[in-house]
This record gives C-alpha cells, sequence and structure tokens, in this order.
C-alpha cells in the first residue's frame, strides 16, 4: 500500500475515531459504548494498514480525545482499555492454553480500568466520580466491577465476530480485496 494511502486512511479513521469520542459530549449515557465503538474501528486500520499505524492512530485519539472530547470518563476508557484492546486482542488469541488467555485478559482489563480510575481520582483529584457512589461505596465499586468484566466478555466476543465480518465480507465485497 502507498505512504499516502496510508495517512489518509489513518487520518480519516482517527477521525472517526474522534467523532465517536466527541459524541459522547452529546449522548452522555453511552460513556462507555462509543469509546468502544471508537476502539472497534481500529480493527480496520490493523487489517488494512498494519499494527504501527494502528498504535499511532490510538495514539493521537488518545492525545486529541484529552483536549477536545467533553466526557472525560469516555477519553480515559478509551485510553486505558478501548483504544488499544482491539489492537492487541489478535495477539492475546494466539497464547495456547485458553485459560492462561483469559486470565491474561482479565488481568489487563482490571488492571487499566482499576488504574486508570485510580489516577483520576487520588493523582487527578476528581473525586466526583466516588461522590454518587452514597454510604455503600466499596459495595458498589465491587458491583460495577463484576458488570465491567462481564462487558469485557461481551466486548471480546464482539470484537472476534466484527473483525471475522470486517475481514470476510466487507473487504471482499467493498474494497475488493481478497
Amino acid at each position: 500500500m502507498k505512504k499516502s494511502t496510508q495517512v489518509a486512511t489513518g487520518g480519516l479513521c482517527s477521525a472517526l475515531c474522534l467523532l465517536f469520542m466527541f459524541l459522547t459530549g452529546i449522548i452522555p449515557f453511552a460513556t462507555y459504548a462509543l469509546p468502544a465503538m471508537a476502539g472497534i474501528v481500529l480493527i480496520a486500520v490493523a487489517t488494512e494498514n498494519g499494527i504501527k499505524t494502528a498504535w499511532v492512530v490510538y495514539g493521537a485519539v488518545a492525545i486529541l480525545s484529552i483536549f477536545i472530547v467533553p466526557d472525560r470518563e469516555a477519553s480515559l476508557t478509551f485510553i486505558v482499555f478501548f483504544g488499544y484492546y482491539p489492537i492487541l486482542k489478535p495477539y492475546l488469541d494466539r497464547i495456547v492454553p485458553a485459560i492462561l488467555r483469559v486470565i491474561i485478559k482479565f488481568l489487563l482489563f482490571n488492571t487499566a480500568i482499576i488504574g486508570g480510575y485510580a489516577f483520576t481520582i487520588y493523582v487527578l483529584g476528581l473525586t466526583e466520580l466516588m461522590e454518587g457512589m452514597g454510604d455503600m461505596g466499596q459495595f458498589s465499586l465491587l458491583i460495577l466491577l463484576v458488570m465491567a468484566n462481564i462487558m469485557l466478555i461481551l466486548y471480546d466476543f464482539a470484537l472476534k465476530h466484527l473483525s471475522i465480518l470486517y475481514t470476510k465480507w466487507f473487504r471482499v465485497k467493498y474494497l475488493r480485496k481478497f
């Protein structure tokens, strides 16, 4: 692929990712769904332009989302997990014992999410994230973490099938690549 085509595709995919991220300010209940959709765009970048370009697009979107995305929590979730997980997923899926693969995915996810929120709360001092928890704050956090882990299973499943759909159907039908 020509370098100019690679740059143009990366720029268009970056713009699409930023559009999804910017929409979190307009659609406030999509704080987690839209960053996940922005991450899905990186499947196409990695497939068409390679892993290096996908990492560059992720970095550009991560940096720009800090400055232009109104929903800071959405930016945080994209940066700490949803942005790079679609790039890493093909490599994680190559881990041979399935149980080890699952353990590594859950460790990566939980470390990223807990670390990101701890950084936001304790280093940046954004304690507003904890104010809505009330008296049962730690129990609420545990329930949220369990629900987030269930979401990881669904997101991983969706990424697998969307990647297959992209490579087997979309590339063949619309891009004429076999």
